[in-house]
């Protein structure tokens, strides 16, 4: 459990070290460039705040082109103090194009921040989801196909004899009431469509059920 404190803590002293040594570099450069007194202490602060910025933009809002910008000119201008006092420049005798960046420098990490801070993300917005179509109304009630046939036979209720109807009391076979619901239904149908009521032959095909039951139904809905 130790090791990885041990590893947090010799980042975290990498990063103080490679910090003071860049801060220090660029005080060195600014205060060579003509920026004495705190204005040399500032520059440093200034480069470091800028990289920083950028670097927060890039993992807040992911890669665009003005995070990575700024980052690049805060980088370069923090590696570049850092290889000019590494040497290769005389810091006695500082060139004028070095002066004039120097001097430069406030006005261009002044513009770099605000619009780090204050512009909007490059990623475009989601395009708004399509609102959904409505749907077409659907017939709730369709006549069923199968009986477009069953009016040519609405006549064969007069070829049955009444005494037959009387021999067989229908109301001696026991009907279910869910039944008896459903065959009132298919009466107010065919009544609904032809204009006549449902025989007894034309319900036990509706129902298909045996005829003894038919009548019964059939004396139920009367």
């Amino acid at each position: 459990m130790a090791r990885p404190a041990l590893r947090i803590d010799a980042v975290l002293v990498q990063a103080v070290i490679a910090g003071a040594l860049s801060f220090a570099h660029l005080h060195d450069l600014a205060a060579a460039a003509g920026q004495t007194g705190w204005k040399a202490w500032a520059y440093p602060v200034s480069v470091d705040l800028l990289l920083v910025a950028a670097w927060r933009r890039l993992r807040a809002d992911g890669p665009s082109r003005l995070a990575w910008c700024w980052f690049l000119i805060a980088l370069v201008a923090s590696l570049g103090a850092n290889v000019a006092t590494a040497g290769l420049l005389d810091l006695n005798d500082v060139p004028a194009w070095l002066r004039i960046l120097v001097a430069a420098w406030p006005a261009l990490a002044f513009m770099g921040g605000t619009l780090l801070a204050h512009s909007p993300a490059d990623s475009s917005p989601a395009p708004p989801a399509p609102s959904d179509p409505t749907p077409d109304p659907a017939p709730e009630m369709e006549p069923e196909p199968a009986v477009a046939v069953e009016p040519d036979r609405a006549p064969e209720p007069v070829a049955v004899p009444e005494t037959e109807e009387t021999a067989a009391p229908p109301t001696a076979v026991p009907v279910p009431a869910a039944l008896v619901d459903h065959a009132r239904k298919v009466a107010d149908d065919h009544h609904a469509r032809t204009g006549a009521r449902i025989d007894t032959d034309t319900l036990r095909a509706r129902l298909g059920v045996p005829p003894q039951l038919a009548d019964a139904i059939a004396v139920q809905l009367t």
